[in-house]
């Protein structure tokens, strides 16, 4: 920016170059605390989300073990967090029951905390065909 010198010797800065100074400062620290809330609210999400992850991790963890499992539907609550288990038998094609020791069980873990956020989990255990 120019400085302009007065009529009594002291130089300054017009006021039009102190504005767009101004503006400029403004805009930049704008855009940063738009980072800012972004960065904070993505970290929020990821730790939401690890909390999820980790009670999904210890309610399939606590699952029976697959000799006895058995298809239904179990529900319940921990760590403040609202679950539900359903098992059910897979359908595959070419199945020979003769020829095939296991059934594939779905595993279906539907996890939501009270604030909303959710996960939900699908596995297959593998299931002996006699335990059924």
């Amino acid at each position: 920016m120019s400085r302009r010198s007065c009529s009594d010797g002291a130089a300054g800065f017009t006021l039009i170059e102190a504005l767009v100074a101004l503006a400029i400062i403004v805009a930049v620290l704008g855009t940063i605390g738009s980072v800012i809330a972004t960065t904070a609210k993505g970290t929020r999400s990821i730790d939401q989300r690890l909390v999820l992850a980790g009670t999904a991790e210890r309610l399939l963890a606590d699952l029976p073990p697959r000799a006895l499992l058995k298809p239904g539907r179990q529900s319940g609550e921990l760590a403040g967090s609202r679950w539900r288990v359903d098992i059910t038998p897979m359908n595959v094609a070419g199945d020979d029951p003769a020829a095939n020791r296991f059934v594939p069980m779905a595993v279906n873990l539907r996890l939501q905390r009270a604030d909303g956020a959710a996960i939900q989990i699908t596995t297959v255990k593998l299931v002996p065909r006699a335990a059924q």
